[in-house]
């Protein structure tokens, strides 16, 4: 069993029934998966097209378990990173979503590929990667829904910017709510603001966040163990301090 799988190395984790997570290895990138009676929506992608191809096996794996949709049917990615989105070209067919203006950051694939490289992704990987580099046909300018069948429905939300100038999330209505949060809430370390951050909108972004899913909710980070919001709110006050903001 490979490290995507179900096995013993490595398992989803199923923070409400139908929603579940992986934190992939390596980068500990997390990707997600709402599973609905006629639809299936992937959370970001993975860092390589190889890591896309061993997440699609895997995703594919619970979905013949759970006797529902065969495929993963919409892809929402969470921001430009190379780590959250050069796996996405593995997903053929699936209707992919993103923030207004992922779409143009996307197109900028000589950086991505820099980015990935000096990261430690292999030139010929990150090279193969960018050049498969797939844009998302649906833009969110606000608030869209997905619908997945029955009563499993996933509502992405245009945060923005924070992170990036493109930040993505996404709430799964459930017992309990899940909402994962892309790189706008880390766990594992502290959250990374690269050259493309925007320090002075990312605490109004993480109260944008924590509006959407409300106190009771589970937060899932980019990288790292699910939390809650009070998390949440503590690593917005840490930012906001950090960037000598109020």
């Amino acid at each position: 069993m490979n490290a995507y799988g179900t096995g013993p190395e490595q398992r989803w984790e199923w923070p409400a029934p139908g929603v579940g997570r992986l934190r992939l290895p390596r980068w500990d990138a997390t990707a997600g998966l709402a599973v609905g009676p006629a639809g299936a929506l992937l959370i970001d992608a993975g860092a390589s097209l190889r890591e896309g191809a061993l997440l699609r096996l895997a995703a594919e794996q619970v979905l013949r378990e759970r006797g529902g949709p065969r495929r993963v049917t919409h892809l929402a990615l969470t921001h430009a990173h190379f780590d959250h989105v050069f796996g996405a070209a593995a997903f053929a067919g699936a209707e992919v979503h993103g923030a207004v203006g992922l779409d143009t950051a996307l197109t900028r694939t000589d950086t991505l590929e820099s980015d990935a490289v000096r990261h430690g992704l292999g030139p010929r990987e990150a090279g193969e990667a960018a050049d498969a580099l797939v844009v998302p046909r649906h833009l969110v300018s606000g608030e869209a829904v997905v619908e997945l069948g029955g009563e499993r429905r996933a509502l992405l939300a245009n945060l923005g910017p924070g992170h990036t100038p493109h930040d993505l999330a996404v709430l799964v209505p459930g017992t309990p709510d899940v909402v994962f949060c892309g790189d706008l809430v880390e766990e594992s370390g502290e959250p990374q603001a690269g050259p493309d951050a925007v320090p002075a909108r990312w605490p109004e972004a993480l109260d944008r966040l924590l509006a959407l899913g409300g106190p009771d909710a589970v937060y899932v980070p980019g990288h790292g163990a699910v939390v809650d919001a009070a998390f949440v709110r503590t690593q917005r006050d840490e930012l906001a301090r950090r960037f000598a903001l109020s």
